[in-house]
């Protein structure tokens, strides 16, 4: 037998002779392995000497254990023996008691397909019995109903002779239901043949009732007490027929409502526009005065509601053919009379019959902000699904799918009023003539200052432009929020474009210096304190108008129609505003700029080259500052921060540049004139420093003070240039005004009152540097225009050879030694300035306006 995954092996072969190796030393292992046990073992159990006298005692115990093993080992393979020969006899015993119960199974299938065969044989006679006894059920069924839909349509007959309308329209009810029975039985000619007939009795009942209709309204149910009931009897006829049949009579009943209307007002007398409103009077007269007599007709049937869908339609029609046949434009006043008068009509078919839809309300422009957009998506929805149906109804075609029960989803807001839409341009130009009238009043009117007691810093006229919109958008709201609501929008954006137009011309016009020379300006400006407030209420009105526009757009795109929404921008509006915003500042700047032109020009006067000492700072000096303490504090006062800090960035940028090439129109300068100049530059630089405090506004006066600085720092390194020696005057200009160009390196040899000679060889040796700038000509009687993009200076060590230029310790130390003007402003400050004159990316002028 093989065990396991063992392989037999013949005896003396290699893997034999392998195998048994393995196997005696794995013997020789165990058998190691019990010997050291029994050994750990005996010398546990007699540790000493002493302990050997239990040998025998022990060995008795072993013995007695080993009995014991054996005679339970010999049990229970006697026990073994005897339990594999009773397995045998109870497997046999099993196995005969399963051929047994396959034997029972066999007989009893055998006996139920006996029985089942019995039974089948016993019921097949009461099979035919029950099927026949069904089939006579059945056609005694049928007989009765037969017999019963005889004589109903025989009854049926007799009443539609004599007009009993309403026992007609229960019987009309139990003849239906009966021929149901018979829609098996469509092929028996006795079957078709009481079909045709009821077919016939129910056209019979349909002319009857048609005929009798036809005398309501011709006033007989005056004479005949009884019509009236007589005619409420034959509705329930008309209910029992087909739905068709109550259609029509419905639809014949309103045209012939409708006929005198149609009569009345297709005459030349009543077609006109300004009888509109005597329409809707006869219709809601008609619905009044006959209110009893459609009584007659049941509650479902909705007869005046369709009466007033189909009045809606044919006076949409009429109103087409009106406005379609002016022959000249519509008196406004009657054109908006008629749409007023029918949208309110259409509002009261609307509260009246239940109209889908949420009411057109009267809502100020500026009020709407205060709806919810779900509102307004679904007034604006609703418009939507109108304006589909009414497309798909163009021409009165399918007239009779309208004939909708209230609340089905019919509007009757917009059925009739959509149809001036077209016609409304006439309001719209009306509306702009009123608004322009107004504008041209409300400027003439304004007084361009305001009241010592005013709260506000706004122009009135302009509170009143946008009142004027405001109630414009009321009244155009409340008539439509289409194509014309967007017509008007687009007014009021010309309206308020001519306000920003009539803004900007109010502006002081001209303009000198560099502010001119950017803008392109030409002569000066002279504005007074008065002046330059109206400027100011300029800049804040414009402001308002800017904001106000963007608001008064999104009012109009949540009460216009929403596929009209996208065209309501405002942003044209607002960039003119804009622009009235930048101009009035630039000529604010200007204006206070041309303040200067005397105090510049006296600067050029003072005689700098025989100037015998330094004293205080100039008189020039002192009356620019009483200029800016004139006018800044109520700049500051008017202008807010944000403007206030654009125009204190504009006025350093002329005042900067213009005082740097101010020194270069002076005459010959004085080391001692030089020192004055620098000390008033100190000052002048002081003064625009304070001019934020001054203005009462200093949210921006960190990032302006250090513009500032920029800009006056060149004038005094220019002024220190001046200053320097002869010798080392080009190191010092190459140093302090690396961006300098070499004519007004010339203009500065001839402030230093250098002979011709001269200043050829200083100009010859600069020239040999090769300082690496272009020449431009200095203008000293011109300010120059300011270049669009700054050259950008060469490095300062590319611009020096270092074979001809002395060490740049030995440039700052002479520098030290230029007398007062040098120790006014510090040595510290000329090493500072002299620092930020190597990473210089700025040219000798900077764009005075941005983008």
């Amino acid at each position: 037998m093989v065990v396991g995954n063992a392989i037999p092996t013949e005896p003396g072969s290699s893997s034999y002779r392998e195998l048994d190796r393995t196997n005696q030393n794995e013997n020789r292992a165990m058998t190691s392995e019990l010997c050291d046990y029994a050994q750990d073992y005996i010398n546990q159990m007699f540790p000493t000497e002493a302990s050997l006298s239990g040998v025998e005692p022990l060995m008795q115990k072993v013995h007695n254990e080993i009995r014991i093993v054996d005679a339970e080992i010999l049990a229970a393979v006697r026990q073994q023996s005897n339990s594999g020969s009773k397995a045998k006899e109870d497997l046999a015993a099993a196995t005969s008691a399963v051929k047994e119960l396959m034997y029972k199974v066999r007989e009893i299938k055998s006996k139920a397909e006996q029985s089942e065969a019995m039974v089948q044989e016993i019921c097949r006679d009461i099979k035919k019995l029950d099927f026949a006894k069904k089939h006579i059920t059945t056609t005694i069924t049928a007989l009765h109903r037969l017999t019963m839909l005889v004589s109903a349509i025989e009854q049926l007959q007799v009443m539609a002779s004599k007009r009993q309308y309403k026992e007609a329209s229960a019987q009309l009810e139990a003849v239906s239901q009966l021929c149901s029975h018979f829609d098996g039985y469509r092929d028996n000619p006795k079957i078709t043949e009481l079909r045709d007939k009821f077919k016939n009795i129910k056209q019979i009942l349909k002319s009857h009732v048609f005929s009798d209709f036809s005398s309501l309204g011709t006033g007989k149910e005056t004479e005949e007490t009884n019509l009236l009931q007589h005619l409420s009897d034959a509705c329930l006829v008309v209910d029992a027929l087909e739905p068709s049949v109550r259609e029509e009579l419905v639809k014949n009943f309103c045209d012939k409502e409708l006929i005198s209307y149609q009569q009345i007002f297709e005459g030349a007398e009543l077609a006109k526009l300004d009888k509109t409103e005597r329409r809707y009077a006869w219709v809601k007269r008609r619905l009044r005065t006959n209110e009893e007599i459609w009584k007659i007709f049941p509650a479902s049937w909705h007869v005046d509601y369709l009466l007033c869908i189909q009045f809606c339609k044919l006076t949409r029609t009429q109103l087409e053919d009106i406005l379609e046949n002016l022959k000249e434009k519509p008196d406004v006043g009657t054109l908006l009379m008629a749409l007023q008068r029918t949208i309110e009509f259409e509002e009261e078919l609307a509260d009246k019959f239940g109209g889908s839809g949420s009411s057109r309300t009267v809502t100020d422009g500026f009020e709407e902000t205060d709806k919810t957009e779900n509102n307004n998506q679904t007034v604006l929805d609703i418009r939507k699904k109108y304006e589909k149906r009414l497309a798909a109804h163009q021409g009165n075609q399918d007239d009779d799918k309208d004939l909708a029960v209230p609340g089905a989803g019919f509007n009757f807001r917009g059925i009739i009023s959509s149809c001036f839409e077209p016609h409304l341009t006439v309001y719209v130009e009306f509306e702009e003539k009123t608004l322009m009238d107004n504008l041209e009043k409300l400027v003439q009117e304004e007084t361009w200052d305001m009241d010592d007691g005013s709260q506000t810093s706004i122009l009135s006229s302009s509170m009143q432009v946008f009142l004027i919109i405001r109630r414009s958008l009321k009244r155009c709201s409340a008539l439509t929020k289409n194509q014309t609501l967007l017509n008007l929008f687009k007014v009021f954006q010309r309206v308020l474009k001519a306000y920003a137009t009539k803004l900007f011309m109010k502006l002081p016009k001209g303009g000198t210096g560099i502010v001119a020379a950017a803008t392109g300006m030409d002569g000066h400006i002279k504005t007074s304190d008065k002046d330059e407030r109206m400027i100011c209420y300029i800049v804040n009105t414009a402001e308002y108008c800017h904001k106000t526009a963007e608001e008064l757009a999104d009012n109009v795109s949540k009460i216009i129609d929403t596929q009209l929404a996208d065209a309501v921008d405002m942003s044209e509006v607002q960039d003119e505003f804009s622009a009235v915003i930048t101009k009035a500042l630039v000529t604010l700047v200007n204006g206070l700029e041309t303040k200067f032109d005397t105090e510049m020009l006296t600067m050029t006067r003072v005689s700098w080259g025989t100037l015998e000492s330094v004293g205080d700072q100039s008189e020039y000096v002192t009356n620019i500052k009483m200029i800016l303490n004139g006018s800044i504090p109520v700049l500051g006062s008017l202008l807010s921060p944000v403007y206030f800090q654009f125009f204190l960035d504009k006025l350093a940028s002329s005042l900067g540049p213009r005082f740097y090439l101010n020194i270069f129109k002076c005459k010959q300068i004085s080391e001692t004139g030089a020192q004055q100049m620098l000390l008033d530059t100190q000052a002048v630089k002081t003064i625009l420093l304070d001019i934020p405090s001054l203005g009462k506004q200093t949210s921006g006066a960190a990032s302006y003070s250090k513009f500032v600085s920029r800009e006056m720092s060149k004038a005094e390194a220019l002024l220190k240039v001046i200053l320097s020696p002869i010798d080392s005057v080009a190191d010092t200009y190459s140093v302090l005004l690396p961006e300098g160009t070499p004519s007004e390196f010339q203009r500065i040899l001839e402030l230093k009152g250098l002979k011709k000679a001269d200043q050829q060889t200083i100009l010859e040796d600069f020239n040999k540097r090769g300082s690496g700038i272009s020449q431009a000509p200095i203008a000293t009687s011109a300010v120059p225009v300011i270049p669009a993009v700054a050259p950008t200076p060469a490095p300062v060590v590319s611009q020096l050879s270092g074979a001809v230029i002395a060490s740049r310790e030995d440039v700052l130390t002479r520098a030290a030694a230029l007398g007062r003007g040098a120790a006014t402003t510090g040595f510290k400050r000329f090493i500072a300035l002299t620092e930020a004159a190597k990473d210089r990316t700025d040219g000798p002028f900077r764009k005075l306006f941005n983008a």
